[in-house]
């Protein structure tokens, strides 16, 4: 397909606000599309990636809401569907709250799971029907390594993000027919705000074969191809990317 004649899109990426987040809106901006940069409570961090996105000269908008809200998912989804269908979503948004498994509160098991499991039911429920009469779409979600690994610690975090895996396959077989792939890209330690506070260098080189962190562009460089036209034929695949980890 000729740039001449290639459509631009509308993609959401939920929590941009993010280094990982927002490497992931300014890649998927670069390749055309139009990017709404979604963020809980950092409004202003999501309007500072639309804001450089446009300055690079692309097509951006900054929008927040509470993905464990489920009414103001869906209100906030509609009022960004009456401008077209969201064709390209990226579940990103997450969160972390790591204790040991015995010293680990109710409450500390539901936020993670509400955030980055339900989050992602929230989103994606109410974009799914208007993508697939496109007949073209792609679904991505973030997981992590965790989530395959295991990690002390991180019960909740693992038990959540590995429950993305299983429905990622599951919606993949669901919607293979009607052009929309539903895949999932799980990350080791990226460099960013997040990983700093757990992993000095040292430590970095003692658990990564490569010595080093990933990059979030290098991440976003992953979900950019999984987004575009040529990873049309791949649907319900677990991608690690976390320097040979695992």
């Amino acid at each position: 397909m000729s740039d001449a004649v290639k459509p631009v899109r509308r993609a959401l990426v939920t929590g941009a606000s993010g280094d990982i987040g927002g490497a992931i809106a300014r890649r998927l901006a670069a390749a055309g599309n139009r990017v709404i940069c979604h963020a809980g409570s950092s409004r202003e961090k999501a309007q500072a990636v639309a804001d450089g996105i446009i300055a690079a000269g692309g097509q951006a908008l900054a929008v927040s809401f509470d993905v464990t809200d489920a009414d103001a998912c869906r209100r906030e989804c509609e009022a960004l569907l009456a401008d077209g269908p969201i064709q390209i979503l990226v579940n990103n948004a997450g969160a972390h709250d790591d204790a040991v498994f015995p010293g680990m509160s109710p409450a500390q098991w539901a936020r993670v799971i509400d955030v980055n499991l339900n989050g992602f039911f929230n989103v994606t429920h109410p974009l799914t029907m208007p993508m697939l009469r496109t007949r073209w779409g792609r679904i991505i979600s973030l997981s992590s390594i965790a989530a395959q690994m295991g990690n002390r610690g991180q019960v909740n975090y693992a038990a959540a993000k590995a429950a993305l895996h299983g429905a990622t396959r599951s919606l993949a077989l669901e919607l293979a027919s009607r052009g929309v792939t539903v895949n999932c890209v799980a990350p080791g330690i990226v460099a960013g705000a997040m990983s700093a506070a757990a992993f000095d260098q040292p430590a970095i080189e003692r658990m990564v074969p490569m010595k080093r962190a990933g990059r979030p562009e290098e991440v976003a460089a992953l979900v950019g191809f999984l987004a575009s036209d040529d990873a049309g034929y791949i649907s319900g695949q677990i991608i690690a990317i976390n320097g040979a980890m695992a």
